[in-house]
Formats: C-alpha cells, sequence, structure tokens
C-alpha cells in the first residue's frame, strides 16, 4: 500500500470500541480514487485500488472486475481482469458467458444485482472462489453493471458478509457510485486511446509527407494512381535502366523525370532535359551530341552536346515520338555503344549518361506505321511508367488546385480564394488538358478575377468547354465543323502553306483541346513547330 494512503488509513481509523465513521470512510475511498485518476487515465491502477480501498475501508471483500473480452462476437465472455483478495488460480476460473450466473446474468441485463445469501442462489456459481474458502457465516454478493457509452462492458463485484454493522443501501449505493466512476475511466480511457492513436497516425502520415516522394520531388497528391507511378519509379531509380514515361501531354513528364534523378545515385550530377518537337530538324544532330568548328556555316567554335553535358548524370528526352528517323538511329548507337560523334568530328566521346524518354505517342503503333524505329523502341521500353492523367486523380485535384492558388498568388502579388464549391466544382470537370491545364485555369483564375473570393458559378467563364467566351480571346468560338483528327501522321507530310490554316480555325482547336497546343496542332494535321509558326503569323503568340 503507498505510504500516503497508510497514513491516511492511520489517522481515519477509529478507537477500538467506538463505531465507525463510515461517511469518513467513504470520503477518504472517493478522494485516493479521485486522486489516481487525476495522476494519468489508465484504468488498471485506480480499479485495483478501487478494490483495495472497497475492502480495507468499507469491507467489501474479494472485490473483482470482469471485463467482457471481445465485443461483438458468437459467443462473448467475460474474465475477471482486476481483483483485490483473490487468488491468481481464482481470478483465472472467474470466467462466465452472457447470462451464466448471476455475473453472466449482470452482463446479459445490464442491471444490478444482490444476492442476499450466496447459499440460497442456486444460480450462483461459486466459479471463482469455492463455498470452503469463505466464512462459514451468511455471504451477500453485489453485483453492478459497468457500462461504457450506454453499453455494458464489465461488472464491478464483491462479497459482503450480512453480519455488519453498516447499512446494506450504503454498500449499494456506493458500489453503484464505483461502477459509474469505471465505466467513465474506461470511456476517457478508450477516448484517449483513440485520440492517440488517430495523433500518431496523423503524425506519422506528416512524417511520411515530409519524406514522402511528393514532398522530395515537388509532386502535388496522395492519389493512388500517382502513388503507384512514383512506387514504380523508386524501385528502379537506382538502376541505370533506361525509363520510358508514358501519358498523355500535361500529365507531369518532366516533373517524374527530375524525381527519377533526384531518387538515382546520380542526383548530384547534371539533370539535361530535351524537349525533342522544338528542336527543328536541321539542328537535331548539332543540338543532341554537338559540332566541331566549322561543321556548319556559323559553326565559329567547338560546342557540346546535351548528351556530353549530362555526362555522369540524366538526360531527359520529351516527345521522343518528334525525332527524325536518321537521328533515330544515331541515338541508338549512342545508346548501345555509350559513345558519341560530335557533327563534323571524328572522335569518339564517351558518355555516361541515364535516358529518361516521355511522349505521349503510342509508340507501339508507330513501329508498326514505320515512323519509329523498332530497334530503338526496344532499347527505349526496358522499364516503362505510365503517368495517370488527371481524370484519374480526382482525389488530388483539390490539392493541387490550391498549390497552384498559392503559387500564383505569390507570383502575381494577388489574394484570390476559391469556395469550397468552386473547388468540388473542379473535381467534377472533365481536364483534356491535365495537370497543366488545371495550373494554367488556376493562372487565368488569380489573374482576371474582379473579386478576392471565387464562386462556383464564376467559374464558368474561365473553364474551357463552356458557352462563355474564354477571357482571354476576343472572338468567339466558331460556329464552323473543325476537321476530324486523323489517325496518323503520313511518313512524309504534304506541303503546306503557311496560310493553310485560318484564324477561326487555329484557334478552335486550340479550344477544343483545352489550350494544349500539341494537340490542336495534331488534330489539324500540323506538327507543332508548324502549328506555332501559323499561331505566330495571325498574332495570337
Amino acid at each position: 500500500m503507498p505510504p500516503a494512503i497508510s497514513a491516511s488509513l492511520a489517522h481515519s481509523a477509529a478507537p477500538v470500541g467506538a463505531p465507525t465513521d463510515w461517511a469518513a470512510q467513504e470520503l477518504l475511498l472517493m478522494r485516493e480514487v479521485m486522486r489516481l485518476m487525476g495522476h494519468g487515465l489508465s484504468s488498471a491502477p485506480v480499479l485495483r485500488e478501487m478494490l483495495h480501498l472497497m475492502s480495507e475501508l468499507l469491507g467489501l471483500n474479494r472485490g473483482r472486475v470482469v471485463m467482457a473480452d471481445a465485443l461483438p462476437q458468437a459467443s462473448p465472455t467475460a474474465a475477471i481482469r482486476h481483483a483485490y483478495g483473490l487468488t491468481e488460480e481464482e481470478m483465472q476460473r472467474g470466467v462466465y458467458a452472457w447470462g451464466e450466473g448471476i455475473t453472466g446474468q449482470v452482463l446479459a441485463t445490464g442491471q444490478p444485482a444482490l444476492v442476499q445469501d450466496i447459499d440460497a442462489e442456486p444460480r450462483f456459481l461459486f466459479r471463482a472462489v469455492q463455498r470452503d474458502q469463505l466464512p462459514s457465516e451468511t455471504v451477500a454478493f453485489l453485483a453492478f453493471p459497468i457500462a461504457v457509452n450506454g453499453v455494458t462492458v464489465g461488472v464491478l463485484a464483491c462479497h459482503r458478509l450480512r453480519s455488519r454493522q453498516r447499512l446494506l443501501s450504503d454498500d449499494l449505493a456506493m458500489l453503484r457510485t464505483l461502477a459509474t466512476l469505471a465505466g467513465q475511466l474506461l470511456r476517457l480511457e478508450a477516448l484517449v486511446q483513440e485520440q492517440t492513436a488517430q495523433l500518431q497516425h496523423h503524425n506519422a502520415a506528416l512524417a511520411h509527407a515530409l519524406d514522402s516522394h511528393a514532398a522530395r520531388y515537388g509532386l502535388v497528391g496522395h492519389s493512388p494512381a500517382l502513388l503507384q507511378a512514383l512506387g514504380e519509379l523508386e524501385r528502379v531509380s537506382q538502376s541505370n535502366a533506361t525509363v520510358l514515361l508514358l501519358g498523355e501531354s500535361g500529365t507531369g513528364k518532366e516533373l517524374f523525370a527530375r524525381a527519377l534523378h533526384l531518387a538515382s545515385k546520380r542526383c548530384e550530377r547534371p539533370f539535361i532535359k530535351v524537349n525533342c518537337s522544338a528542336i527543328p530538324d536541321t539542328l537535331f544532330e548539332s543540338e543532341l551530341f554537338g559540332h566541331e568548328r566549322g561543321a556548319f556555316t556559323g559553326a565559329v567554335g567547338a560546342r557540346a552536346g546535351w548528351f556530353e553535358q549530362a555526362n555522369g548524370g540524366s538526360i531527359f528526352l520529351d516527345e521522343m515520338g518528334e525525332l527524325p528517323l536518321a537521328m533515330q538511329a544515331k541515338l541508338l548507337r549512342t545508346l548501345q555503344e555509350g559513345t558519341l560523334v560530335r557533327l563534323g568530328g571524328t572522335r569518339e566521346v564517351k558518355v555516361d549518361v541515364r535516358l529518361v524518354a516521355a511522349t505521349h505517342r503510342d509508340l507501339a503503333r508507330e513501329v508498326a506505321a514505320g515512323r519509329f524505329r523498332q530497334d530503338l523502341f526496344y532499347r527505349l521500353n526496358v522499364v516503362p511508367i505510365r503517368l495517370p492523367s488527371l481524370r484519374e486523380r480526382i482525389d488530388d485535384i483539390h490539392p493541387l488546385a490550391l498549390h497552384f492558388l498559392s503559387r500564383a498568388n505569390q507570383a502575381h502579388q494577388r489574394n484570390v480564394h476559391l469556395t469550397p464549391e468552386a473547388l468540388g466544382r473542379l473535381a467534377e470537370h472533365d481536364w483534356p488538358g491535365n495537370v497543366r491545364e488545371l495550373g494554367n485555369l488556376i493562372e487565368r483564375v488569380v489573374l482576371l478575377s474582379d473579386h478576392p473570393t471565387v464562386h462556383a458559378h464564376e467559374l464558368g467563364r474561365y473553364l474551357p468547354g463552356v458557352s462563355e467566351p474564354m477571357p482571354w480571346s476576343g472572338v468567339s468560338a466558331p460556329t464552323l465543323t473543325p476537321p476530324a483528327a486523323p489517325t496518323g501522321a503520313p511518313l512524309v507530310r504534304e506541303h503546306l502553306s503557311a496560310q493553310s490554316h485560318g484564324l477561326a480555325e487555329l484557334q478552335a482547336a486550340l479550344q477544343r483541346h483545352g489550350g494544349n497546343q500539341s494537340r490542336a496542332a495534331q488534330s489539324l494535321g500540323l506538327t507543332l513547330r508548324q502549328y506555332n509558326y501559323r499561331l505566330k503569323k495571325v498574332g495570337l503568340r
């Protein structure tokens, strides 16, 4: 017994022959129980001391707390979890089914039970304590339900000698109070455990987020499709295998390529990104492999190409489907042998480069159509990773929109916010332009909004594909039907004049594809360079 309690008991002990001050004993019991509850919400030490004080102060002997094992289950049982005055063997015997004996009756009905004489009660089991281990005089049994949130989860019970000076009604009232306290303690303990588990889970999630793919690589989102792509990316990051990123335009291929580089052993070395669709056909070789002085008109000095500049690191070739056939053979040689020859040079240069390629085209179909080399396709298709479109990442639209909103507000010194309904409308919208289109839309909203708060109905004039005209366009959408997108560009494109497509047709294609110029160009049978040239000619660049 703790010294403080022993001192209290000694102080409260009545002189020999003097009547017991039961009110003082009850007050001392309650004070000690509340003190223990104040020290912590762990139920075990409080319940054990409660049973001890019931015996020492009130003469309620062999107290026990019977607790349910597991609920719900087909045949629920309860067992003695805490006791005072019972041996270990007696506690182990104290197992009861619902409705079994007096204890099981209290568990099943949730009502207290009073047995004035255990010898005269046929339902009393004598399971935990045998009759010959009890006093020979009349013994009573008191049992009260312990409830948590209205559900009986246990029983507080004890033996009581009939020949006592203390009123039975006082013992019943005290037991009722203690059973209620036990239920409240168990409820608080469960709440604390639940809250602790939630906080631990939340902290683990935050810690994981700080050390997760998205935090390290600048990728926003937690959808299963995104995490799956990132998981595949990290699993191959430590190898030197070529990775082919597949997916629609605007899905963030450059971010994924940079993530692969950052997760690899080459993260301290250069990361070079090259957009193959932006390089004129005549400059491919010079840009990728470099040139020597005098290799062509204007080559006043030697220059290292992108592959040499990426030596020891990674090179990201975006839009690989736009690579001319002649360059595909030279690229294949560099990938297989790890060497290159500058334009106009004769010396082989060794390079150690990890290639990450990306395309929105179906390269297998391009191979079948003769527009892409089969051997290069097999060389690139070592580890293909498909990047999910924004339509597959509905859960990520909300955090992505808030991310783009914060970035645009900082960049343009604005303070624009979206209502929850506006964010909900963004989640319902179809995004053919993917993450890039969402980012562009948010930036338009920040720049053109007249009010700091944008509501759902106000997004209509910013969202593509609605009846309102686009904010950046002073020309309404034309009514003419655009030509159907070709199934595939011919191997040799027919000559088209710079005036082959007018303003309305160019703008209609751009609006139809949500501002995605690559798709707009494809739908008109143009290359991206041809499309950009025509935009510039009509003054839309």
